[in-house]
């Protein structure tokens, strides 16, 4: 097997030292890393560690005479099988958005033709900021994939919010997904006709006139719901959302018009997704309701199963002439047994998720069964295992065909593999009925 190859482009900021893990990781999968360090990133890691770990030449400027004999950004940028971009700082962000290639980086990005995977790190308020909103859309319109940031407390005092690199493992599982599919990527860049004048554009490499999943709205479900208690204290469970927001992020490269109905999570926003943000399973349904029509649902929310029956409007005191409260319990909404059964808007393909701590197969086909879905896709969720909040997941596709067990893999593959499974089924569904 031919050994995969990627550039790493390293930005300027204090994150850049999670690449040398990430070199080192990648290393360990047989992925051969040439590292590209902007002027702003050797100031917190070296070339020399950088080529230690990668045992490869590492790049830095656009006009070293030895690499630009031979055009050396454009060996750099055409023999990789995937660029990637970590940490991808706000200004590197703008100047891959403006098309700028004032120095290596930004030239190997200009003139690459494979497929570009960008992993932001900055200060929370410039990852929220108006003008990387649009950058990070315009990315996204271009075809690069672009990582949802992590949430969490910054490197500067007092500063907490989105804009954390994504931890090195989700870096890792996506790298490896995307060259995964490398040979069969929907997206080729056509150069300029210079003689037409006509314009650049990216196309599927079928021929079609967009993605696998393009002219579909996919609605999807993600994260846990918040169920009040009183104003301060709720029921909730340990889902991370990040499944959900993996096949969010999966179904918009594959062209879908996507909504994501997302309860409470400290993880970004996916690029290109319409996001509804919501609390209680009340709410949940409310917006998947008001989401309809839509061609898929995948319900990968973790709905709590029951409120309180009559939350309290000021907050429980404890006290010590008190009795211990009595919380009276009703069921909430069972939103993927609503939608499935209710023939008015219940998508041509529905999608359920079961969380199981044992007997997850018995488990999924009564699920399947009762809740009137075509499939569910079921994990094991016991604590040891680490799937909630974690990165990898096992899982097992259950449907009225059989059942489809999965090996482990990163959550970020799972949702890649069931976009696939779900553009093929539409697929074969639309030939049958021609």
């Amino acid at each position: 097997m031919t050994q995969k190859r990627i550039v790493l482009i390293i930005g300027g900021g204090i994150a850049a030292y999670k690449c040398l893990d990430l070199i080192r990781r990648l290393g360990d999968r047989g992925i051969a890393v040439r590292a590209v360090l902007t002027r702003a990133a050797e100031q917190f890691v070296t070339p020399l560690s950088v080529g230690a770990l990668s045992n490869q030449p590492v790049f830095t400027n656009l006009f070293d005479l030895d690499s630009e004999r031979e055009i050396g950004h454009i060996r750099l940028s055409r023999e990789a099988d995937l660029i990637v971009v970590a940490p991808a700082t706000a200004d590197l962000i703008a100047k891959m958005a403006g098309g700028h290639a004032d120095d290596l980086a930004s030239t190997v990005l200009l003139a690459t033709d494979k497929p570009v995977l960008v992993a932001p790190a900055m200060n929370p308020r410039m990852w929220l900021h108006p003008a990387t909103r649009r950058n990070v859309a315009q990315l996204a319109a271009d075809g690069i994939e672009v990582l949802a940031p992590a949430v969490g407390e910054m490197a500067e005092s007092g500063e907490a919010g989105p804009g954390r690199l994504p931890e090195v493992p989700e870096i890792v599982s996506r790298i490896e997904a995307m060259l995964a599919t490398t040979q069969r990527s929907r997206w080729t860049r056509n150069p300029v006709d210079a003689v037409s004048g006509g314009e650049t554009s990216s196309s599927p490499a079928d021929g079609t006139s967009g993605g696998t999943l393009s002219g579909r709205h996919v609605l999807i479900t993600s994260g846990p719901t918040h169920e009040p208690i009183d104003p301060v204290r709720y029921i909730a469970n340990r889902s991370s959302g990040k499944q959900g927001h993996a096949i969010a992020a999966a179904a918009a490269r594959a062209g879908a018009d996507v909504t994501l109905v997302s309860g409470p999570v400290a993880i970004g926003d996916p690029p290109g997704v319409k996001v509804v943000r919501v609390e209680t399973a009340s709410e949940m349904l409310e917006a998947v309701r008001a989401a309809l029509p839509a061609d898929v649902g995948v319900f990968a929310a973790a709905v709590a199963d029951w409120r309180v029956e009559t939350p309290g409007g000021q907050k429980m005191k404890k006290t010590a002439s008190a009795a211990t409260p009595r919380l009276t319990l009703v069921e909430n909404p069972d939103i993927l047994r609503t939608i499935a059964s209710d023939r008015n808007v219940r998508p041509p393909l529905v999608v359920g998720f079961a969380a199981e701590t044992e007997n997850v197969i018995t488990h999924a086909r009564r699920k399947l069964k009762s809740k009137g879905a075509d499939w569910i896709v079921a994990n094991d969720v016991s604590p040891e295992r680490g799937v909630m909040g974690g990165d990898r997941n096992t899982v097992h596709l259950v449907s009225a065909g059989g059942v489809e067990s999965w090996p482990e893999m990163g959550k970020s593959e799972v949702a890649e593999r069931i976009v696939e499974r779900i553009a093929a089924t539409l697929r074969e569904r639309g030939a049958a009925a021609e």
